[in-house]
């Protein structure tokens, strides 16, 4: 077994693990990492796990060491600054006028490199905005293009459901979200309805699909024909959360729908050919 430890950087990043070496960490503690980004201050998700070796893909890195003291000022110190550069960054796009708009701020535990987060429709040409930053700051800058859904990871909103983004909660990476979904769990198709704050598909599309795709499983097609306790028919619609199926029959001269439990229910399989009988012609 492997001792593992882990870390977030970022309250609504990824999850990154390391190996905790003869520290004792716990959950909520933060500690000093190397990556390949520099020096890193992160926290803890939980304590030390233990998972087995065949598991493991890549070799971890180790902690360097829990943070002290010095470490904490200097995390706050750094947040502190990022708030100073946002307000500058900020102005300074105005003053180049670029069609961008700035999310968030970062900057390296050592103070090294500032990073600059920011949306935009397309590309911009942000060499002269970078060559002011490097003036004012006196350090590395990179700015990077992120993504809508990134945005709204990164800046947290509350959801239809009345809930934080799950994105900005505890979503590590996003999940690939299709309009297929939407038409398969029977919602509306208007985008306002199925849409997320970023303004991409809802990535909640995605939790339940292998529930519906399991009991579309169970359930007849549409038009299909069934036998039923009332006799033949064609299946008008389903509904998959309650289980039933509604079917057509013929009762006397009149075409009755009902709805029946899919138990009640069962599909008429077409009759095979003889072997050797000859087929129809249309």
């Amino acid at each position: 077994m492997r001792k593992i430890i882990p870390i977030k950087f970022k309250a609504t990043g990824k999850t990154y693990f390391f190996d905790p070496l003869q520290f004792d960490i716990k959950k909520g503690d933060r500690v000093i990492v190397e990556t390949s980004r520099g020096v890193e201050i992160g926290t803890a998700v939980s304590g030390i796990r233990e998972i087995d070796e065949a598991e493991m893909h890549t070799t971890l890195k180790g902690v360097t060491r829990p943070a002290n003291e010095r470490d904490l000022a200097r995390d706050s110190e750094n947040k502190r600054r990022q708030e100073e550069a946002f307000e500058i960054c900020r102005k300074k796009i105005e003053a180049h006028k670029l069609d961008m708009k700035l999310v968030e701020v970062e900057y390296t535990f050592d103070g090294s490199k500032i990073l600059f987060y920011f949306t935009a429709d397309g590309r911009v040409d942000f060499r002269e905005l970078v060559k002011d930053l490097a003036n004012v700051f006196r350090t590395r800058i990179e700015l990077r293009q992120i993504g809508v859904r990134d945005e709204a990871k990164s800046m947290g909103s509350i959801g239809v459901c009345g809930r934080s983004l799950c994105c900005s909660a505890w979503l590590d990476d996003f999940v690939s979200v299709s309009i297929k979904m939407a038409k398969e769990q029977g919602l509306s198709l208007n985008p306002s309805k199925i849409s997320g704050a970023c303004g991409r598909l809802m990535c909640c599309l995605k939790y339940e699909q292998d529930t519906y795709e399991e009991l579309m499983r169970r359930m007849p097609r549409t038009e299909q024909k069934v036998k039923t306790p009332d006799g033949a028919g064609t299946v008008v619609s389903v509904n998959l959360l309650k289980g039933t199926v509604s079917v057509e029959t013929e009762q006397g001269t009149e075409k009755v729908i009902k709805e029946y439990p899919v138990g009640e229910v069962k599909a008429v399989k077409p009759r095979k050919r003889e072997k050797g009988a000859p087929q129809e012609r249309g």
